[in-house]
């Protein structure tokens, strides 16, 4: 069993919802990331995504695209990515880690050797954002080989035909993008999710998460109770690129713990 699904009934077991974090790696440093996954587990995580850093990161809005901005400044790669994962792994076998990112630098490393690393350094899934379902058997044949789950976004729009497919694909978890648009747009429409999410649950039998525009506790508390597991990104993406370097990994901290206090409320 996955660590990710073993997470996933462990929360169902105590009618919690999962917390799923997003950072970039390498941002604010590549020293300070494990610091910061850590300090995630430490104030509630259940499940990290971390980004891999790219120079057109298309879905993404501008606090996540400067947080790549940095990183890559700072020479961070996926191979770089994969070792800070090796590093997190000596103190913390269990939390589960999805890397999301794009197609381009993993197809530049080969989609075997890709898996193959992210098997031996302990990653848990991986979501591509440019790579839909119907291009995906390459990727998801090594993926599943080397036991890491593929991981799917859904929107919105997406019609029942894709939803079927990412049905049959998926493993881990389902993301579902909660708002048209990038990452930290627009203002959720609560409704709009609570018709959306029970139509998703007639195909899809995995753990359904719920990210885009999350940005304060009420409303990753009034997204918890329609799904099972919140996401949210670029309100912490942004609270790192405002803090120092001194103060980044306790602010980091003080405000998952708010959202994992708003989550657990019932």
């Amino acid at each position: 069993m996955s660590r990710i699904q073993t997470t996933f009934d462990k929360l169902k077991q105590h009618n919690r919802r999962a917390l799923i974090p997003f950072i970039t790696a390498g941002d604010p440093s590549p020293q300070l990331t494990v610091p910061l996954m850590h300090g995630l587990v430490e104030s509630g995580a259940d499940v990290l995504e971390l980004g891999v850093p790219f120079s057109d990161p298309m879905a993404d809005g501008p606090v996540i695209q400067r947080a790549s901005e940095r990183a890559l400044k700072q020479g961070m790669s996926l191979r770089g990515v994969l070792d800070l994962v090796a590093e997190f792994r000596k103190r913390d076998n269990n939390t589960p880690v999805v890397l999301m990112g794009y197609g381009n630098p993993i197809e530049a490393m080969g989609w075997e050797n890709f898996a193959k690393r992210c098997a031996e350094v302990g990653v848990d899934g991986v979501l591509t954002v440019d790579f839909p379902p119907e291009e995906s058997h390459e990727a998801f044949e090594h993926l599943q080989a080397h036991g890491i789950d593929p991981i799917f976004l859904l929107a919105p729009t997406t019609d029942d035909a894709r939803v079927a497919r990412v049905a049959k694909l998926a493993r881990g978890y389902v993301y579902y993008v909660s708002l048209k648009g990038v990452t930290g747009s627009g203002n959720l429409d609560l409704s709009a999710i609570a018709e959306k999410i029970p139509q998703l649950r007639k195909h899809i039998k995995l753990p359904i998460g719920v990210g885009f525009g999350i940005r304060d506790a009420a409303t990753a508390q009034a997204v918890a109770k329609l799904c099972d597991g919140v996401v949210v990104g670029s309100r912490i993406v942004q609270e790192i690129e405002n803090s120092t370097e001194q103060n980044v990994v306790a602010n980091v901290a003080k405000l998952v713990k708010e959202l994992r206090v708003a989550i657990d409320q019932k």
